[in-house]
């Protein structure tokens, strides 16, 4: 290969190298984050697909050696049109693999160890060929290594802070594929006005990739929900990709009956919904000797909202949901917002830094009676038609609910923790000692916390670990569960300060009175969930979950679901 005289093919190849870095790290992010939404336990699959991806791409560095120096440039060309195309398509491809076969586990792996080994050819054919416009060895490796890793740090931060925010994995692998290609158009334009390319067939390919690519883009939204329609028994109304999940909405016409999906996992259908909601808020809203502040920390469906806004005495509401495009859809989506009774209607979405929050920062809400029934009605249920009345004052925070109990002062009256279950390192954060500890930090004396703790049948050791934990945090519990046709037997903790006796807190549940209009909750159905069967809240574990030892991510991943 001749040596050329300027300099300019080596500042092409390090930032060809440099893009391939981006574009690799993004990659093997996406197929980590499609084998957490598929396989679950999130924590395991980014290790064991990060892993398998550095095996791949040390393998095919060894491989390297037996390419040809004449057909380095065509190869690294077809690395980069392989990459494109297999990488553009590989999320579609799995995620109708994980529909149509019991063998997608090979399909999400094969594609993995596909993409590794061509990332693993990447830089030692950049190397060797660079080979010839640098003069040095140190000087060749370091500008290529030093490309590729600052590629790799750019790549990261794109997909934190673009990718996971504004498109869904699917067009995010298309638009990596189209950076892709360019590479491999670059590179093969200007070496074949150099004359080092001969050969035609790499530019009909690569015709051909970009009409694949473009295609797929196209069509990624009409296939996402043709995919996906296979993995749920309802017709989807509704499907997206935001900063921290999937989404997706189905809806049953003959029985009215929604569906709302995260990651795949049910999490509520409009017509038991009541049957989870209900025992969450009321029990604790009707036992607490006062509830003008509410706290609920999760719930971005607006369902325990909801149900909150019933009661007249309630004057503030903070709702604090990590992810934005939750709440949003929680507030737009006309089969949401018929289940929520427009909950969020109302409410104003908190954007200044957390830091600059402070508990007097309330203002009253005005609101005409007609414009949100229920609430409505029961703040003041002979009040005349189109009557301005005082209703909660609701604000919502896109925060994650640890750095909010972290960083906020005040105190509330009941606080409702309504998270998803603990089946990733993020989510068991949400159930360790140091969160309850940091909720007891901000419950008022005489408040009362409720927590979702999954199900105490298909999950028992998961549901009794939580309450050892609550326990640990220092506060006094009592559990109680309800069966739940969607999800089955189901459970709760009320929790409370230990300086309130036990026995005080019982005689209030013996005269428990709901005073708000319920679906389903009586004040005898509460009573009987307080039951539980012979042995049913037995263990011999003893162990709660911490930051340091989140060993509910294990008991649940592990021991849950089981029957």
């Amino acid at each position: 290969m001749q040596k050329l005289k300027f300099n300019f093919a080596s500042v092409l190849l390090c930032g060809c190298i440099f893009a391939s870095g981006a574009c690799g790290i993004i990659l093997e992010y996406i197929q980590a984050s499609i084998a957490s939404m598929i396989l679950g336990n999130s924590f395991e699959q980014w290790a064991v697909v990060i892993g398998l991806m550095l095996f791949w791409m040390g393998l095919a560095s060894l491989l390297q050696i037996h390419i040809k120096k004449k057909q380095l440039i065509y190869m690294f060309i077809a690395v980069e049109t392989g990459l494109a195309l297999v990488g553009g398509f590989s999320p579609t491809l799995t995620y109708y693999s994980y529909s149509m076969t019991s063998h997608y586990i090979l399909v999400l792996y094969f594609f993995v160890s596909f993409i590794g080994i061509m990332i693993g050819l990447e830089i030692p054919i950049i190397i060797r060929i660079n080979n010839d416009y640098t003069k040095e060895l140190k000087t060749n490796v370091g500008n290529i290594l030093s490309a590729d890793y600052l590629g790799s740090l750019l790549g990261a931060l794109i997909f934190v802070y673009i990718i996971l925010r504004f498109f869904p994995i699917t067009k995010a692998a298309f638009l990596t594929a189209l950076i892709n290609f360019l590479l491999a158009f670059v590179t093969y334009i200007y070496f074949y006005s150099k004359k080092l390319i001969t050969s035609k067939i790499p530019a009909l390919i690569m015709v051909i990739t970009i009409i694949f690519i473009s295609y797929g883009y196209i069509k990624s939204d009409q296939w996402n929900i043709k995919i996906q329609q296979p993995l749920y028994d309802d017709p989807i109304i509704h499907t997206q990709t935001t900063q921290y999940q999937h989404i997706v909405i189905t809806h049953y016409k003959p029985l009215n009956e929604t569906r709302l999906f995260l990651n795949g996992n049910l999490q509520l259908c409009s017509l038991d919904e009541a049957r989870y909601h209900e025992p969450l808020v009321h029990p604790a809203m009707s036992i607490v000797p006062q509830k003008k502040k509410v706290l609920i920390l999760g719930g971005g469906d607006g369902c325990a909202l909801r149900e909150v806004l019933k009661y007249k005495d309630v004057e503030r509401v903070l709702l604090v949901d990590l992810d934005p495009g939750m709440t949003q859809l929680a507030m737009e989506h006309p089969q949401l917002t018929k289940i929520n009774n427009n909950a969020f209607k109302d409410a104003r979405v908190v954007t200044q830094n957390i830091d600059g929050i402070t508990p007097s920062d309330y203002k009253e809400i005005f609101t005409e009676k007609e414009q949100r029934n229920s609430a409505s009605q029961n703040s003041n249920p002979g009040g005349e038609s189109g009557e301005s009345i005082k209703i909660a004052d609701v604000k919502i925070m896109n925060v994650d609910a640890d750095k909010f109990l972290e960083k906020i002062p005040g105190f509330w009256d009941v606080i409702i923790i309504d998270m998803p279950d603990p089946s990733s390192p993020e989510l068991t954060k949400l159930y360790s000692k140091a969160f309850y500890s940091k909720v007891k930090r901000h419950l008022s004396m005489n408040g009362i916390m409720v927590v979702q703790a999954t199900s105490p049948y298909f999950a028992k050791e998961s549901f009794l670990c939580i309450g050892r934990t609550i326990e640990s945090a220092g506060l006094s519990i009592l559990p109680f569960h309800e069966n739940v046709p969607s999800f089955g037997d189901w459970g709760w903790y009320i929790a409370w300060h230990p300086e309130i006796k036990t026995n005080k807190l019982m005689k209030k549940i013996d005269n428990i009175n709901f005073s708000v209009e319920t679906l389903f909750l009586t004040e005898s159905i509460f009573k009987a969930e307080l039951e539980f069967g012979k042995n049913q809240l037995q263990t011999s574990r003893n162990d709660i979950n911490t930051i340091i030892n989140p060993v509910l991510l294990s008991i649940y991943a592990n021991e849950s679901w089981l029957y």
